[in-house]
């Protein structure tokens, strides 16, 4: 199936490593030219290494970006809008969870999740919305959580706000159509670098990370026996994004490998 994609224009917030990183190499892959974004320039510049070395210099953008400021993504909004005249495809995938409870998170700590959640999905929105506006396809996908929709106990703020950002989804998939269409992708467990620094604080060190990550898929009760690749991710992105599924909006789509209790 032909996906839409070739001579599209996409930019991944988060685009560094991670599910973002996956994401670029995938829309690249399918044809489209990529703009990335990250807080770490070290991590930002070996990103674009690898995507500029398989795909070239001209088709691959990189800037230094904290989506929770709005300068920083007016900036980069600017840079990408230099580089080329439209934009297809705003995938907004930054910011990890908080694992808390009521009793323990403070007022801080809620303001800086709720911050984190709206706001690296707003800022984006509203600098790149002129620029989608100029596609005849354009598409907004927002990477969240099954936390939305199946709340956890330990992780009440991030839960919470994920729960926001899919009403939020709602909301634009309403106002923003029919010009750009908007969907979210809900996460299971996905083997990310969160995972990784979680498996290095272990308890119990003798554990390889085969043996843990079995473990932690046992534990959570994942039909698939695993956690998610970050790649199997990007695919279902990249088709939610592509004019492919060009009369999808306002959906959700769950990659969890089963883990959902939820109807």
């Amino acid at each position: 199936m032909d996906l839409g994609t070739t001579g599209r224009v996409a930019v991944v917030t988060g685009g560094s490593s991670g599910i973002g990183l996956a994401t670029a190499r995938a829309l690249l892959a399918e044809g489209a030219d990529v703009a990335i974004c990250g807080r770490n320039a070290e991590r930002l510049a070996g990103a674009a290494r690898e995507l500029r070395s398989a795909h070239g210099d001209g088709r691959v953008l990189a800037e230094a970006c904290d989506v929770t400021r709005e300068a920083d993504v007016v900036a980069f909004a600017g840079a990408v809008g230099a580089w080329r005249p439209r934009l297809d495809i705003l995938v907004n995938n930054a910011g990890e969870g908080r694992m808390s409870t009521f009793a323990n998170t403070t007022d801080e700590q809620w303001r800086a999740e709720l911050e984190l959640k709206f706001f690296s999905q707003i800022y984006p929105v509203r600098a790149f919305r002129p620029l989608l506006e100029k596609s005849d396809a354009g598409a907004i996908i927002a990477v969240n959580s099954l936390l939305a929709l199946q709340p956890e106990p330990y992780m009440v703020c991030t839960s919470a706000a994920r729960a926001g950002v899919q009403s939020l989804v709602k909301s634009l998939a309403r106002e923003f159509a029919p010009k750009i269409r908007v969907n979210s992708i809900v996460l299971g467990l996905i083997d990310s670098g969160q995972w990784e620094r979680r498996f290095q604080a272990r308890e119990n060190k003798a554990q390889s990370r085969a043996e843990w990550m079995e473990e932690l898929a046992a534990g959570k009760h994942i039909p698939m026996r695993r956690l998610g690749d970050p790649a199997e991710v990007a695919r279902a992105i990249v088709f939610m994004a592509s004019p492919a599924a060009s009369f999808i909006t306002g959906a959700t789509l769950e990659v969890s490998g089963g883990v959902s209790r939820h109807i």
